[in-house]
């Protein structure tokens, strides 16, 4: 086939905002998908902890289980963006990128949803919301807490 010299090759859009699962992770997604928020929990040393791996950060067993977290947050950091030129974030923007701390002990990334950013303040009680993110993907992210956690 010839192409002629208006026609150029395209490349496939690259998605900046798309997880990996693999065989450790998959019971994240799985839960998110349920509507369940899952984290690890060591049984030798009784840590939670989040982002997954198979051995406790902690005291490095790996007698770690998954657990479903409560859900309840606090807002760690953030910072609201404005400009990402990265596909698909220019649609996005403004969010608002944060660091939360679950109620059970680690910090996670995420993106608080559902709020004014004006009225964020860190150390605000959060709560776990779950959107599907593709139509293969459910992701949790945080909204401020209306039950007053």
């Amino acid at each position: 086939m010839k192409w002629s010299s208006s026609r150029k090759a395209v490349a496939p859009i690259v998605r900046f905002d798309l997880p990996t699962p693999d065989d450790e992770t998959q019971p994240f997604y799985d839960g998110a998908a349920g509507g369940k928020l899952l984290i690890k929990l060591c049984g030798a040393c009784g840590e939670h902890h989040f982002y997954p791996r198979p051995f406790c950060p902690t005291c490095w067993s790996d007698e770690v289980t998954w657990v479903e977290a409560s859900g309840a947050a606090s807002l760690y950091t953030y910072s609201v963006v404005h400009r990402n030129d990265l596909p698909p974030f220019p649609e996005r923007v403004p969010y608002v990128a944060a660091i939360v701390q679950l109620a059970e002990g680690p910090r996670m990334e995420t993106n608080i949803v559902d709020a004014d950013p004006d009225t964020l303040e860190v150390g605000m009680a959060l709560e776990v919301t779950f959107r599907a993110h593709t139509d293969e993907l459910v992701l949790p992210f945080f909204t401020p807490a209306t039950s007053g956690t």
